[in-house]
């Protein structure tokens, strides 16, 4: 008797404007294309990292296990560490051309971006 309490007690709303739980409808949904159609962007820049130099790049349309795997990739190949952070993957040095070549490898349509 108490279990039922207790699951009608964490519900509890004072005010609700549309009524159903629709949280999953709220979020975006992540597009996905494949390799061939997402125009990806690789840049060196150290705004913001104390003066160290990371590869970033961006421009990816999928999902966040994609990107995770293509991480784990991209620091083998390179032998350097790296990140995902906001649909973006971070690699720690300077490693454009490097990371360019395996992109266009893999099928995207990749160019290097800034100076």
């Amino acid at each position: 008797m108490s279990s039922s309490n207790s699951k009608s007690s964490d519900k509890r709303f004072v005010y609700r404007e549309f009524g159903n739980d629709n949280s999953a409808a709220l979020e975006r949904p992540t597009p996905e294309l494949p390799p061939q159609q997402q125009n990806v962007r690789v840049q060196a820049t150290r705004a913001g990292r104390k003066g160290k130099t990371v590869t970033v790049i961006t421009g990816f349309q999928t999902k966040p296990e994609v990107l995770a795997d293509l991480v784990k990739q991209l620091k083998t190949q390179c032998g350097t560490g790296g990140t995902v952070k906001d649909n973006e993957i971070e690699i720690q040095g300077e490693h454009k051309q490097k990371i360019l070549e395996i992109l266009i490898k893999l099928g995207y349509k990749a160019k290097i971006s800034g100076g």
